[in-house]
């Protein structure tokens, strides 16, 4: 297994980090401490490495240290399929000749500056699970797509760029259209192109739950029966298409349906029909049962199961599993869960950063991990004082 994981994170001036350098080995990494100590503030610095708006999808400018300019950086050297590189982004606010305050986030890889977070496709996956997420068979449907988008990524980097795409020309129609007068060969044009993008996208996402669960179907893992199978299925009239045709005959489909309903989305004032309406269904296997009817614990227990899933079959298909970031993870979980998630982590040789409060619910690691104390805006190894 090829390692892929970080070996030194950077922040500066991010949350409430005013400078912070971590060391790290290709180990797992567990941060103790108190609430509101910074933990979580760590994981999602390292979830800017990717593609996205970080794992609490917070505007870039309220990620800014509260005493400091307003700008902050992150950066960290990724070993990814056997090679080091050095990857950092951050927010860099200027003023235009006029006085008007810009805000701009920059990519670097390697001291060279990219043309946008797109640079960071497939640079190192990621996958993530926060407590906010432990309701996520309860609420919209915004979040369940979102996390089906982060799973179909480490299968296709361009997944990314697709959904940001379709949505920049979703917004362009939509203003189009809210204006009234229009060149409809315009709106035609933007709609050829959002057919491309969003059969794309869900095609994509439908591979990446037929993956899941045939992965779920016949895995072999550490503690059989320790986490519970889940069923997924993504769903929408762009999926119904996608199933039922050929890609071309869908994006057709989908163009004639975005004409149909120009004076519609011209009322409401948004596209009512698309990728972005899609939703992600999950069910437990052994039960029968829709996830939203399942208990906290088997809901967190499912979210779980599909992570480490996904993480073995990029570890499986690509030869390195993804960098996990795992917030309170131990939270529902008894010892037989904790053991079980620990052993599958380490076998399949992940870098997991995992948070929580009491260090006693890691000790199953050992030695197997490596442990830090966060602690107001610092982190030192565990039992330095």
């Amino acid at each position: 297994m090829i390692p892929n994981a970080l070996t030194r994170l950077v922040l500066t001036d991010f949350r409430n980090y005013a400078y912070l350098k971590i060391e790290t080995d290709e180990r797992p990494v567990v941060l103790t401490g108190p609430n509101g100590s910074g933990k979580t503030n760590l994981l999602e610095a390292i979830s800017f490495l990717s593609p996205g708006r970080g794992l609490r999808r917070a505007r870039l400018r309220d990620l800014g240290r509260t005493d400091g300019a307003g700008g902050w950086a992150v950066s960290a050297q990724i070993l990814s399929e056997g090679i080091a590189q050095t990857v950092g982004t951050g927010l860099i606010l200027e003023n235009t000749p006029d006085g008007t305050a810009t805000e701009r986030r920059t990519v670097r890889i390697d001291g060279q500056t990219s043309a946008g977070t797109t640079a960071l496709n497939g640079l190192i996956n990621m996958g993530w699970l926060t407590p906010q997420m432990d309701r996520l068979f309860q609420e919209g449907a915004s979040g369940r797509r979102r996390f089906l988008d982060r799973l179909a990524f480490g299968f296709d980097p361009d997944h990314g760029r697709r959904t940001t795409q379709f949505e920049k020309l979703m917004r362009d129609r939509n203003r189009l259209l809210k204006q009234g007068r229009f060149d409809p060969h315009w709106v035609g044009s933007l709609e050829h192109l959002m057919a491309e993008q969003a059969v794309a996208i869900a095609a994509a996402r439908l591979e990446t739950v037929d993956r899941l669960n045939r992965a779920q179907e016949t895995e072999d893992v550490c503690h059989p029966g320790a986490f519970p199978k889940a069923l997924l299925s993504s769903s929408g009239e762009l999926e119904e298409a996608v199933r039922s045709m050929p890609a071309l005959a869908a994006e057709d489909a989908y163009r004639e349906i975005l004409l149909r309903n120009r004076p519609l989305d011209a009322k409401v004032g948004s596209t009512t029909v698309g990728p972005h309406r899609s939703d992600m269904a999950v069910l437990h296997r052994e039960k029968n049962q829709k996830a939203a009817l399942c208990s906290t614990g088997e809901q967190k227990a499912l979210l779980i199961s599909i992570i480490l899933s996904n993480a073995r079959l990029q570890a499986g298909l690509q030869s390195k599993a993804p960098v996990l970031l795992l917030d309170e993870i131990t939270a529902h979980l008894d010892q037989t869960r904790r053991a079980a998630l620990f052993d599958e982590i380490t076998q399949m040789k992940t870098q997991a950063w995992m948070t929580g409060t009491d260090v006693l619910l890691f000790s199953e690691l050992g030695n197997r991990a490596q442990f830090l104390t966060v602690n107001s805006g610092r982190v030192d190894p565990a039992g330095r004082h």
